[in-house]
């Protein structure tokens, strides 16, 4: 079997990370790059070689394609893998690998293309038989198109920014009454976010489960499925918990699901790693092609911990040229698996909070894996996204999990920053989530765990405190976050802050 000479890893912290430790375990060579901020960071100081590619901010310096692809050819790196975020979807940065005659670990330009427009990816989709949202077939530019469009679907729907992610450019409508602001303000959002301001509309599913299957594709013809993650506990559209099997499909869904999404990554020729995302309506057990992600997942080591692959190895192996090293009949879910994202933020408002981890210490024990780039006295950075570790635990069923993952967050140590930890162990704690009945609403509708974050005088007085930062914050920036709002609406009136 021949590998690479050296694989160039074009991302930062845990990921740049995870994906030294499967180079290191093949055998081959890693370079990591990173940004003056980033100068300490772990996965710097574990690489084989290193190499400042610019400032802080990302766009001097981890989006700088063209220095990745210098400090490519200077060190002798043959291959480039993304990570995810970044420049993992970014098709012109595959082009430019590929110029160079260096191989991107990801999927084809074609495929990231295709994908990377929602409303490109939703028609492809429409054509090869893949269930989409009932909603626009192209861009909307007029209230009045999107009038004709609700007598079809009827109220509520969602306005969301063909290029867009990350809950950004999307607005949902209620009524008539809210709908031309909504489109103002969801075509404002999509253009200052991604340069685009073309939007879509779809039929909102009021009841929804967050659905993805995990895909893998080879240069042979062969793709399968890996099954699914759930990832409906989300906050502001981000997941910060996922697990794997879903609490919610029936082993007939789950297979209609994955044989979807095989259809799906096959309509692209797809290689490597993707995840094809669904909405799942709870009241119909209906399903929805959400988007595809040419890409590998934060969430991955769920889907690693029940089935027993190595997805980054997998992809590098068949970037190389290798067959997929299992068939569809091969893999099969063994137990559970539970991942929480820690995230260096306020466990009520959640606003970043960077600044220097004074303790740190990572809990351990059985079938209880953490992927982490900080250690003490590291000093997370303000410039990038605040998640600074994974916490995913494995157990033969979900409550077992569940319960090993919250002594693991009982033994976790994080001091000098806030992290979202004491939320992670309430949301664990939760009937709803024990018994599985969540949707995507649940930390704004369901969750009446944030009276119980904190009890003592001093927490109190840090609550207070918190709710005037937001404030402040949200008042310098003008932007008012309507969830964040009804949290602190919540705990006063829960709490007697007096």
């Amino acid at each position: 079997m021949k590998l690479f000479k050296k694989i160039l890893i074009a991302n930062r912290g845990e990921i740049a990370i995870r994906v030294h430790r499967a180079c290191k375990e093949l055998g081959v060579p890693s370079v990591a790059v990173f940004s003056e901020a980033d100068r300490n960071s772990l996965h710097v100081l574990l690489a084989d070689e290193a190499y400042c590619i610019g400032p802080a901010a990302s766009r001097e310096s981890y989006l700088n394609l063209h220095k990745i692809i210098e400090v490519a050819k200077k060190s002798g790196a043959d291959a480039i893998h993304p990570g995810y975020g970044f420049l993992s979807e970014n098709e012109d940065f595959a082009e430019a690998c590929q110029k160079a005659g260096i191989t991107f670990i990801g999927p084809s330009v074609h495929a990231i293309a295709s994908m990377g427009d929602k409303l490109a990816a939703r028609d492809l989709m429409k054509k090869a038989g893949v269930p989409c949202v009932p909603g626009s077939d192209g861009p909307v530019s007029s209230p009045d198109e999107i009038r004709a469009l609700i007598k079809k679907v009827g109220f509520p729907v969602i306005i969301k920014a063909s290029a867009g992610g990350g809950g950004k450019g999307m607005r949902l409508v209620k009524s008539e009454a809210d709908l031309e602001s909504a489109i103002r303000a969801a075509r404002s959002e999509a253009l200052s976010y991604f340069g685009d301001d073309k939007v879509y509309v779809e039929k909102y599913v009021t009841n929804p489960k967050h659905i993805e299957i995990q895909v893998f594709g080879d240069g042979h013809g062969n793709v399968t499925h890996l099954f699914e993650r759930e990832c409906s506990i989300q906050r502001r559209h981000q997941k910060i918990i996922e697990e794997a099997p879903s609490p919610a499909l029936s082993n007939e869904t789950r297979m209609a699901m994955g044989e979807i999404a095989v259809k799906a990554a096959k309509s692209v020729s797809y290689q490597g790693a993707g995840t094809v995302e669904f909405i799942y309506d709870i009241d119909t057990k209906d399903f929805y092609f959400l988007e595809m992600n040419t890409r590998l997942q934060v969430e991955h080591p769920v889907t690693e911990l029940v089935t027993g692959v190595d997805l980054v190895q997998e992809q590098i192996l068949v970037a190389a040229g290798e067959r997929l090293s299992f068939s569809q009949n091969q893999l099969k879910q063994n137990g559970w698996a539970i991942e929480a994202r820690i995230y260096a933020e306020d466990p009520i408002t959640f606003m970043p909070s960077p600044g220097k981890i004074v303790r740190c210490r990572h809990p351990q024990g059985p079938f209880t894996r953490i992927d982490s780039y900080v250690y003490p006295g590291y000093e997370v950075p303000m410039h990038y996204d605040p998640m600074i570790a994974k916490l995913s635990t494995w157990g033969s069923d979900r409550r077992e999990a569940i319960d090993r993952c919250q002594r693991a967050l009982d033994e976790f140590i994080l001091t000098g920053i806030k992290t979202n930890i004491p939320l992670h162990k309430r949301i664990l704690q939760h009937d709803k989530f024990l018994k599985g009945d969540f949707s995507t609403h649940f930390i704004e509708k369901d969750f009446d765990g944030f009276d119980k974050l904190f009890t003592s005088i001093d927490d109190r007085v840090f609550l207070i405190t918190a709710a005037i930062e937001a404030y402040n914050e949200q008042k310098s920036q003008g932007v008012w976050d309507l969830n964040l709002v009804s949290n602190w609406k919540r705990l006063g009136r829960r709490l007697s802050l007096r």
